[in-house]
């Protein structure tokens, strides 16, 4: 991918997944309990929805950027039972790339395994926040692969926030927002996201105490 191109286009996404955690407007909460609260709203990219997910994760923002961040080898594939493996096809600078991530089955296998290739963008904020920042792109050495059927990830990402005399303590506000493509019911998709993101919640605090005490 032009690097150039990858530059100006993971920019305009990062801008507007930090539009989505600034916007208080339309969401409406479909999942709250432990500490994390879900809402969601249409999508504006697709005939779906976006998803919204908060809440305070006890570890520093560092730590629990140790857990989420994209990365080879990382904590992610270790502790997130919806990734499989992850993958770099494009290394574009220290910040920037292209990733291909594979998901499992779910929802009692209404769901078959899926792949997602994506320009994924980190960034990190004067205050201290770390955000990754990514969206789905088409790249020559990543064509679909038997087995998996082709996701599409819109402008979606997460925020390590620190929280001001908590130095201990993280605000992560996450962004899903994706086509599974395939002929799933809607109501399957409807009901997978709001209770998958409040799991992500729960093993991502385990993952930051098992991997950071």
């Amino acid at each position: 991918m032009d690097p150039t191109l990858a530059a100006q286009m993971s920019e305009a996404v990062a801008e507007k997944v930090l539009r989505y955690r600034r916007d208080t407007a339309g969401w409406k909460i479909c999942r709250e309990g432990n500490g994390v609260s879900v809402s969601w709203r249409p999508s504006v990219e697709f005939p779906g929805n976006l998803y919204r997910g908060e809440g305070i994760v006890y570890g520093t923002p560092e730590e629990v950027w140790d857990c989420v961040k994209p990365a080879v080898g990382g904590l992610r594939v270790k502790w997130d039972e919806n990734v499989t493996g992850f993958e770099i096809i494009q290394s574009i600078t220290d910040t920037l790339c292209v990733s291909r991530t594979s998901t499992p089955s779910a929802a009692m296998k209404l769901i078959s395994p899926r792949d997602f290739v994506d320009l994924v963008l980190v960034k990190r904020y004067e205050d201290g926040t770390i955000s990754s920042n990514a969206t789905h792109v088409e790249h020559p050495l990543c064509p679909p692969k038997p087995g998996f059927v082709r996701g599409f990830n819109h402008p979606c990402g997460c925020f390590c926030e620190p929280l001001p005399g908590e130095p201990t303590k993280t605000n992560l506000v996450t962004f899903f927002h994706t086509d599974l493509s395939g002929y799933l019911p809607q109501n399957v998709v409807d009901s997978f996201f709001p209770r998958s993101m409040t799991r992500f919640y729960a093993n991502l605090q385990k993952a930051v105490k098992q991997f950071h005490e």
